[in-house]
């Protein structure tokens, strides 16, 4: 994994997402989830090369209470937030060029 990719615990997430001045990827996932590892490496290479928004991650098996507050029902699932508003949201692997385009 990317070591720009940030990982959110329940205590971190605020800071990190809501609070945060640049655009917010994230990405809602479980290591048992055979979608989530093909969507990984792409999550990834986002990360590392756009440093002007931030790249996190959520396992849901660790984070049940933050998959609970986002109502996340199926992954992997993408959500974009800016300036502490979810903008996009997506269920399902996806293209890098479509995720790329959720941010804009």
């Amino acid at each position: 994994m990317s070591d720009a990719v940030i990982h959110l615990k329940k205590d971190t997430f605020d800071q990190e997402v809501m609070k945060s001045d640049k655009p917010v990827l994230v990405d809602f996932w479980a290591s048992w989830c055979g979608p989530c590892r093909m969507l990984g490496p792409v999550i990834d290479e986002i990360a590392a090369e756009n440093p002007g928004i931030k790249v996190c991650k959520v396992n849901i098996d660790e984070e049940q209470d933050l998959a609970q507050r986002f109502g996340i029902m199926s992954i992997p699932t993408l959500i974009v937030v800016k300036d502490g508003n979810i903008v996009n949201q997506v269920v399902g692997g996806r293209p890098k060029s479509e995720i790329l385009a959720m941010l804009n």
